[in-house]
């Protein structure tokens, strides 16, 4: 065989291959929407509407009682966990090292795991960090890691409480956001949960969304409690797309939390009107609510008066008399007695 016809053949080769690796990619490309329309159609009808309104979105723990606190975790603990085998996690992988997409996912990665879990022991960042992954790979959730941790962030509910609540105004802790990065990197580099398996959801302990009681419980770490999706779009099957390609950081708009905050302040407290009254109750007055407190109404024809003690009263000359001291009586004579 000559030179010429080796070369050929190597070209001839080198082309096939390419013509087959556009084939592939094309028709990947073109079965990946049905699979996803599969996939998603497993899900209960009412359930593919909620997802938009499944947040991890709570009050603040401080800012609930005691009782309340105990009332949800009762309430967490009755909600019995799945039955079905938990399966674990495919790593992830796709996204190459150093490039800008890597540094922007890495990001978006460590803010999930910091505003969402940065007090949470470091199996619990390292189980949420997985979550966000996970949504990545199912066909519920956009394909990249920004998308997942931003979805909503410009609406008043988002998937990631953080992006629409004014978290994000709040600077990081240095130790724990170094903490978070580390958590995040691990996870682009494919480290699995395994306790977690294909979780989708979490939410705290102290609050128990309706969600809850519509999805497959996993377990609880630190204080998140796990969810996936129940049946097969739960099972690591479904968890089969790839990584869309490049990623992007919204720019959240500050302003809005920051005209909310103020809206907040300089709430005004419209005047309420007691029926009988003319002047509209004070913050400052100290006295029961049902107490008008001397503000009268003077569109009556009445007017206040105070009596005089001694005109009015027999049992207040008689013991003046007993203590000894002089009455005036109304005629206005001195030393007469009563």
């Amino acid at each position: 065989m000559t030179a010429a016809t080796v070369t050929r053949a190597r070209r001839f080769g080198a082309l096939a291959f390419l013509a087959l690796a556009s084939l592939l990619v094309g028709t990947s490309s073109l079965l990946a929407p049905a699979n996803s329309a599969r996939a998603m159609a497993k899900l209960a009808p009412s359930l593919q509407r909620d997802i938009s309104e499944m947040t991890t979105g709570t009050v603040e723990i401080d800012q609930l009682g005691t009782a309340q606190i105990v009332d949800a975790q009762s309430r967490n603990l009755a909600i019995p966990k799945m039955k079905a085998r938990l399966e674990t996690a495919r790593g992830f992988a796709g996204i190459p090292l150093g490039s800008a997409s890597y540094k922007t996912a890495n990001q978006c990665l460590a803010q999930a795991v910091y505003y969402e879990a940065a007090l949470e022991p470091e199996k619990g960042q390292r189980a949420v960090a997985q979550v966000v992954l996970n949504r990545v790979r199912h066909p519920a959730y956009p394909n990249t890691v920004c998308g997942v941790v931003y979805q909503g962030y410009n609406r008043p509910v988002c998937q990631f409480s953080f992006t629409c609540d004014g978290a994000l105004m709040r600077t990081p802790q240095a130790n724990l956001w170094k903490q978070a990065k580390a958590v995040a990197k691990d996870a682009l580099a494919g480290h699995v949960v395994a306790d977690v398996g294909t979780a989708t959801h979490y939410h705290a302990d102290y609050v128990v969304p309706k969600w809850a009681y519509t999805l497959g419980k996993i377990t609880q770490i630190g204080r998140h409690i796990f969810y996936r999706f129940p049946g097969s779009p739960g099972r690591a099957a479904s968890f089969y797309r790839g990584w869309g390609g490049s990623e992007f950081l919204p720019q959240v708009d500050f302003n809005r939390f920051r005209f909310a905050a103020q809206a907040e302040e300089h709430t005004v407290i419209e005047e309420t009107f007691t029926p009988g009254l003319t002047v509209a109750p004070d913050v400052k007055d100290r006295h029961a609510a049902a107490d008008v407190g001397g503000r009268i109404d003077t569109t009556k024809t009445w007017r206040l008066s105070i009596p005089d003690p001694v005109a009015a009263s027999a049992g207040y000359r008689s013991t003046l008399s007993e203590q000894g001291e002089a009455v005036h009586e109304e005629t206005g004579s001195e030393g007469a007695t009563p």
